[in-house]
C-alpha cells in the first residue's frame, strides 16, 4: 500500500492548491519541491524587514471574486495598485498608455487629441499587413510609442530584435484614453499582507513537506510512495527530452540594500531604452507601504536560458508549441500522473489563473463540485 494518495512534485501555487484541496477530502499528500522553500515564484525572503518578491515583482490581480475569496481567506491582502513608470534615456512616462503618458509625449489634454496624434502616426506607417512584432505594434499605437516605451524593452526582454519576432506575440496593446495610471483592468489587486509565503504556508499548512528534493534524481522511490503523481515541473524532463528540449526565457536578478528610504518612490520602474541592460528595478518596500529605514532594490536581466537556470517564460512560438505537443499527447496517456501549472502545461499563466487552474484540476480529480470549493 502507498503511504500517500498524492506525490505532488513542486510546491508553487497550482502544487499548494492541489495539495490544500485534496487534504481538506481525506486525502494524504507529499509535497516536494526541489528549491530549500515553497511557494515556487512567488516567495519573498524578509530582508531588513522587508518582503522581497525573491523571483520577480507578483502583484495579485482577478476578476474573479470567488478566487479574490479564496486567497484571502488564507491571508488579507492590501490595496496595492500597480502603477508602473516607464524611465527612457532619463524621460519619465506613466504606464499603461494613457493620457498621463500621451501629455509627457507630446503635451496633448485631450483625448481627441492624443487619437489623433495616434492614428496620424499609424496611417503614416502604412502597415496593412503585420509581418512581425515590430510592425503590429506600429501598427497599433503608432512609431513615438513604440520607440520609446516598447522596441527596446520588448528586445531586451526576447534577446531578439522586434523585427524577428512574430507578430502574434502582441495581439493587442491597450490605449486607455483616461487619465487612469492603473496597469490592470481587473476588480481587484493587492498584495499579501506579510509576504506571499503567509498564502503559501496556508495552503500547506498540516500537510507533507520535503525541500530541496530533487524528484529526477529519486525518481523510482519516490514514484512508489504515491498512489498518483501531481507534477509541476517541466514536462520535457519528465519525458527525458526523447522529442528534444523545449525553449524558455530566465531571469537573473540582482538584489541590492541600501542605506536609503525611498530609492526611486515606486514599486516598479522599467527601463525601456535598449542600452540600460536591465528591463525594470522594483523597489519591494512599496508594495506594503512599508517605512523601513533602508531599502531593498532589485535590477532584472532577461537572459536565455540554459539547463541549470531557472525556467520563467514559455516560448510559445510555433517550432516550440508543436513540440509541447507531442509530450502532450504523452501526457494524456498517463492514468496516475496529473500535469498542471506554468511548466508541465508549458503556458504563461498570472497567478489567479494557476489557482483557478489547480481547482478545476483537483475538483475533477475528486469529483468535487466547484461550489464545495470556492
Amino acid at each position: 500500500m502507498h503511504k500517500y494518495d498524492y506525490l505532488i512534485v513542486g510546491a508553487g501555487l497550482f502544487g499548494s492548491v492541489f495539495a490544500h484541496e485534496a487534504t481538506k477530502k481525506g486525502k494524504r499528500c507529499l509535497v516536494i519541491d526541489r528549491r530549500t522553500h515553497t511557494g515556487g515564484n512567488i516567495y519573498c525572503e524578509n530582508i531588513e524587514g522587508i518582503n522581497v518578491h525573491k523571483y520577480g515583482a507578483h502583484i495579485f490581480h482577478t476578476n474573479d471574486k470567488k478566487i479574490w475569496d479564496y486567497v484571502n481567506s488564507f491571508v488579507e491582502f492590501n490595496r496595492y495598485t500597480n502603477t508602473p513608470i516607464a524611465n527612457f534615456k532619463g524621460e519619465l512616462f506613466n504606464l499603461p498608455f494613457n493620457m498621463n503618458t500621451f501629455y509627457q509625449l507630446w503635451k496633448v489634454k485631450k483625448p481627441e487629441e492624443a487619437k489623433a496624434k495616434i492614428v496620424e502616426q499609424v496611417k503614416k506607417a502604412n502597415i496593412n499587413t503585420p509581418t512581425n512584432l515590430e510592425e503590429q505594434a506600429i501598427s497599433l499605437v503608432g512609431t513615438d510609442i513604440y520607440e520609446k516605451l516598447i522596441k527596446g524593452y520588448t528586445e531586451k526582454q526576447w534577446g531578439r530584435k522586434a523585427t524577428e519576432l512574430p507578430a502574434f506575440i502582441i495581439k493587442r496593446l491597450p490605449v486607455r484614453f483616461t487619465y487612469d495610471n492603473n496597469y490592470f483592468n481587473d476588480r481587484y489587486q493587492g498584495i499579501p499582507i506579510g509576504g506571499y509565503n503567509k498564502l503559501t504556508e496556508g495552503l500547506l499548512n498540516g500537510i507533507d513537506v520535503k525541500l530541496g528534493v530533487d524528484y529526477f534524481k529519486d525518481r523510482t522511490k519516490l514514484d512508489q510512495s504515491a498512489s498518483k503523481i501531481v507534477f509541476t515541473g517541466k514536462i520535457d524532463e519528465f519525458y527525458d527530452f526523447r522529442f528534444g528540449a523545449l525553449e524558455y526565457r530566465s531571469l537573473r536578478f540582482e538584489h541590492e540594500t541600501l542605506e536609503n528610504k525611498n530609492y526611486q518612490g515606486n514599486a516598479v520602474v522599467n527601463y525601456t531604452d535598449a542600452e540600460t541592460p536591465f528591463t525594470r528595478i522594483i523597489e519591494h518596500k512599496h508594495f506594503e507601504f512599508g517605512c523601513q529605514d533602508k531599502t531593498v532594490v532589485t535590477k532584472e536581466y532577461p537572459e536565455d536560458w540554459q539547463p541549470g537556470k531557472e525556467t520563467y517564460y514559455p516560448v510559445n512560438d510555433e517550432k516550440n508549441n508543436t513540440l509541447f505537443k507531442q509530450y502532450q499527447t504523452l501526457a494524456e496517456q498517463e492514468r496516475n500522473v496529473i500535469f498542471g501549472g506554468r511548466l508541465a502545461e508549458y503556458k504563461y499563466y498570472d497567478m489567479h489563473q494557476v489557482i483557478g487552474s489547480a481547482l478545476v484540476r483537483v475538483n475533477k480529480e475528486l469529483n468535487i463540485q466547484i461550489a464545495d470549493t470556492l
